[in-house]
């Protein structure tokens, strides 16, 4: 999944030729371009939002996952300002005691969504909020609590609401960034001495009652699962930890590899190609922080290149392909914890 340029699409554009000719499996929508300082980006207002998701999809027969990240709160690329409805953080939600309340305004998030053409919310957040002056959890309100049993009574009646809207959801960020004292979108980040395993609660909570969507893992460094890699680029993490300890079926999306916890220390296709062989089946691409318009191309390039020198094999890119369809197929069926 990728971001790209602008708010109308021609058949010429490099990300209307990725889905036509490189098979692009979903693209991510930005209110702003970071790169080129752009105030603007994907998002003018809600018909116009409506309009291109209408053009990618043509292109794709259908079949393409279009993504936003719209928490509520401060992390809302559908903005008030541009014609689109808000909801609180997921903070002020989890203090209220009510879940009834974060259920209506998932339901409003999801509706609207829908009604825009957007299949693919890259929320909620799972993290606790055991470290309240975390730089991009705490300080931005968007963990319900630090109690694992709250975090999951509010995501799972948010998750519950979009399904029914027919929204994918993603769990973030595995396997946990509520402890972390720095910002995973600027550098390394070590949660090793911060992080506790009460913090994967809410995932074992959410796989052992059915859950089935997409778990997106962030860019932390636990040397408790891996010496050496973050998690991300861990087989330790992801296939120990998520996949054989807790028991995940979904899909491991991962948290955006433009970030430079990943760029700082390995080039963005070599940690793509590192992030499928350990285990991630849908990689992000935000096209964001650095905006390159034939990003896809170069990494499926690198992609080739491991698989002709056996860094990846060809049955890791068909599991993570089986996944990612079976999770394509979830919008078109009600997928609730039970």
């Amino acid at each position: 999944m990728i971001g790209f340029e602008g708010n109308t699409l021609s058949k010429n554009d490099p990300v209307a030729v990725d889905i036509v000719k490189r098979n692009l499996g979903g693209v991510v929508l930005f209110d702003t371009l970071l790169a080129k300082k752009c105030a603007t980006n994907n998002i003018i207002s809600p018909n116009q939002v409506a309009d291109l998701t209408s053009t990618l999809q043509d292109l794709a027969d259908g079949d393409l996952l279009i993504a936003v990240d719209q928490e509520g709160g401060k992390v809302a690329r559908l903005k008030e300002q541009h014609g689109f409805s808000a909801t609180p953080d997921a903070e002020t939600l989890g203090r209220t005691g009510d879940p009834g309340e974060t259920t209506r305004c998932s339901h409003q998030v999801a509706k609207m969504l829908s009604s825009l053409g957007i299949n693919f919310n890259l929320a909620p957040v799972v993290d606790l909020n055991v470290y309240r002056k975390n730089p991009i959890i705490g300080a931005y309100n968007r963990s319900f609590s630090s109690n694992p049993d709250i975090v999951f009574e509010n995501t799972a009646a948010w998750i519950k609401a979009h399904s029914q809207e027919g929204i994918l959801s993603c769990l973030k960020h595995f396997p946990g960034h509520g402890s972390s004292r720095h910002d995973s979108h600027l550098g390394f980040v070590d949660i090793s001495t911060t992080w506790s395993e009460t913090e994967l609660q809410p995932y074992r909570d959410f796989i052992a009652r059915g859950y089935r969507e997409a778990i997106m893992v962030g860019h932390l460094f636990n040397s408790r699962f891996d010496k050496s890699h973050p998690a991300t680029l861990s087989y330790a993490t992801l296939n120990g930890i998520l996949r054989r300890q807790l028991g995940h079926k979904g899909v491991i999306v991962s948290d955006d590899m433009q970030m430079r916890a990943i760029t700082d220390q390995y080039g963005l296709a070599e940690s793509c190609c590192r992030a499928i062989a350990a285990g991630v089946d849908l990689l992000i691409i935000g096209n964001n922080l650095c905006y390159d318009p034939h990003i896809l191309e170069k990494v499926q390039a690198e992609i080739l290149k491991a698989l002709a020198d056996g860094k990846l094999t060809e049955e890791r890119i068909e599991e993570a392909w089986r996944r990612t369809q079976y999770f394509k197929f979830l919008r078109k069926e009600e997928n609730v914890p039970k």
